[in-house]
């Protein structure tokens, strides 16, 4: 289903030159990078997670995107943001990539972080912020 109201975040991502391909559209690679942008746009503010010089950083385990629609250079792209399962030191994402305005999901996607320690690279436990502000974004929806 993936409507707008089953997200809990938004982030407004305007589409660059570059993102779109020969066929007119903004290609596919581009939509992970929308993703990134999010998440971590989110963690980053809200969490207080320090990508630069932190003991704990994430990393993607796994991602997936069904394309419905799409989209092209110029446009906003409304990312819709929510968590669909919060772990110890991992967390799957659901997000969904709309125009403005409008209720139906042109692109859905999963994305799984991993927190690890930047040293070892082993799993850890996510820091308390971090997982008090990744809560905000559990929904009803949530599978």
């Amino acid at each position: 289903m993936n409507a707008r109201g089953e997200f809990a975040h938004f982030v407004p991502i305007t589409t660059r030159w570059k993102d779109n391909d020969i066929y007119g559209h903004v290609n596919n690679v581009e939509y992970y990078s929308y993703f990134d942008t999010v998440i971590n746009s989110f963690l980053v503010a809200e969490g207080g997670l320090d990508i630069h010089a932190g003991s704990v950083i994430g990393v993607c385990a796994e991602s997936h995107c069904k394309y419905l629609g799409g989209f092209a250079f110029p446009e906003i792209i409304e990312a819709g943001l929510r968590v669909e399962h919060l772990g110890n030191s991992s967390v799957r994402y659901g997000i969904g990539l709309f125009r403005p305005g409008e209720d139906d999901v042109l692109a859905a996607g999963w994305f799984v972080h991993v927190f690890v320690d930047r040293k070892s690279r082993t799993a850890t436990t996510m820091p308390e912020r971090l997982r008090a502000a990744l809560t905000t974004l559990q929904t009803e929806h949530a599978q």
